[in-house]
């Protein structure tokens, strides 16, 4: 029997793949309204990202969901490398519609 394992975050993953496991892992987070905010989000926006743009969401998926789900409320300012994130900016713009 062979098993396939993809490896995350393998840089020479082909661009679909990546965009679907961005997508899955978004819609997968552990709490249910992390699964909606970055689930939706993902949902709405990462099959238009460009390679940079999934690279950005990519590292900002692995913050844990506390932190994400304080800075993406407000309720805690987000560190100053996440904010400059262009993907962290069209995050928090998606929330607001």
């Amino acid at each position: 029997m062979t098993i396939f394992m993809e490896v995350v975050g393998k840089e020479d993953e082909l661009i679909e793949n990546k965009r679907r496991r961005l997508i899955f892992r978004s819609a997968h987070r552990g709490i249910k309204e992390m699964d909606l905010i970055m689930g939706g989000f993902a949902t709405a926006h990462v099959p238009d990202f460009t390679e940079e743009e999934l690279a950005e969401y990519d590292a900002l998926l692995c913050n844990n969901d506390p932190d994400l789900y304080n800075w993406i409320t407000e309720k805690e300012p987000a560190p100053k490398e996440v904010t400059e994130m262009s993907v962290f900016v069209k995050l928090l713009a998606h929330r607001l519609v």
